[in-house]
C-alpha cells in the first residue's frame, strides 16, 4: 500500500483551497469581503443569496482558510483571512483574461464598450490627491464607503449620479473607483460623467488593491449590524501626514 509523499499531501491541500473557490457565488462573496468585514446577513443581502446559502458558502471558504469569522451575540461576521486572497483572485482573473475566449468577449462587450479610456494608475492618483488637483469619486453604495475609502473621496453611488452631478466641480479632473478591476460601476460612472462634459477616468482597480498596496485608507468602525442599514453617509477625512508618508508603489 503506497503512502502519500509530503509533496502530494501539500498538493491535496492546495487543491482543496482551489476547490473552495469553485463557485461564482463564492467569488462574489470574496469581492464583498474585500471591501470590509460583513455579517452573514449583510453578505446575503448584498449578493442576493439566502442567509442559509451564503452561510454554507462562507463555511466552505473558512475551512479552506480563505476567510475568517467572529461572533458578536447572535451575529457572525466574516472577513478575508489574508490579503493574499486578493492576489489569488487577481491571478485567476489575469489567467482567464489571457486564455479564455469567453472572458475576452465579456470584457469587450460589457467593459471596454462602456469605457475604453486607459485607467489611471494608483501612483498617479495618489499624486493628484496630494496636490488637490483631482476629485476622487467613490461610486459604491454608502455602506461599503463607510467600511473604508480612499482619502478625500466623495461618495456618490452610481444609482444617484444623475441627480447629484451638481455636487461635482466641473473644473477638476474626476477619477472614479469601486470594488475592484471587474466592478462595472466605475466604468459606467466615467462614461456617464464624460457624456455630461466632465473630464473623468477610472482608477486602474479598486479599494481592495489600493489597500493591499499599502496606500492610505479612511475607515470608521461600523455600528453593530450597520451593514444591514443603508442610510448613513460618512464624511471622509485623513491626516495630511498620512498622505505625505504613503508609499507610491
Amino acid at each position: 500500500m503506497s503512502t502519500q509523499s509530503p509533496k502530494q499531501a501539500l498538493f491535496a491541500v492546495f487543491a482543496a483551497v482551489a476547490k473552495a473557490l469553485g463557485h461564482a457565488h463564492r467569488l462574489e462573496l470574496l469581492e464583498q469581503l474585500a471591501q470590509g468585514e460583513r455579517s452573514v446577513e449583510g453578505l446575503a443581502q448584498k449578493t442576493g443569496l439566502s442567509i442559509a446559502n451564503a452561510s454554507q458558502h462562507l463555511q466552505h471558504m473558512r475551512r479552506a482558510g480563505l476567510v475568517g469569522a467572529r461572533r458578536d451575540g447572535k451575529f457572525v461576521y466574516y472577513r478575508l483571512a489574508d490579503e493574499a486572497a486578493l492576489d489569488l483572485l487577481a491571478a485567476l482573473g489575469r489567467l482567464a483574461e489571457r486564455n479564455v475566449a469567453e472572458v475576452e468577449r465579456i470584457m469587450r462587450r460589457y467593459f471596454s464598450d462602456r469605457d475604453g479610456l486607459e485607467p489611471l494608475p494608483r501612483e498617479a492618483l495618489l499624486e493628484g490627491i496630494r496636490a488637490g488637483t483631482i476629485t476622487v469619486l467613490d461610486v459604491r453604495p454608502e455602506d461599503e464607503f463607510a467600511l473604508g475609502h480612499l482619502p478625500n473621496a466623495v461618495n456618490i453611488p452610481l444609482r444617484d449620479m444623475q441627480a447629484r452631478l451638481g455636487e461635482l466641480d466641473p473644473s477638476q479632473d474626476i477619477v472614479a473607483y469601486c470594488r475592484g478591476r471587474f466592478c462595472v460601476l466605475s466604468f459606467e460612472a466615467a462614461a456617464l460623467l464624460r457624456s455630461k462634459g466632465f473630464a473623468a477616468r477610472r482608477l486602474e482597480d479598486g479599494l481592495p488593491e489600493w489597500r493591499a498596496a499599502g496606500l492610505p485608507v479612511v475607515a470608521e468602525a461600523p455600528k453593530p449590524h450597520s451593514d444591514m442599514q443603508h442610510k448613513r453617509r460618512q464624511a471622509s477625512r485623513v491626516a495630511p501626514q498620512a498622505l505625505k508618508s504613503a508609499p507610491t508603489g
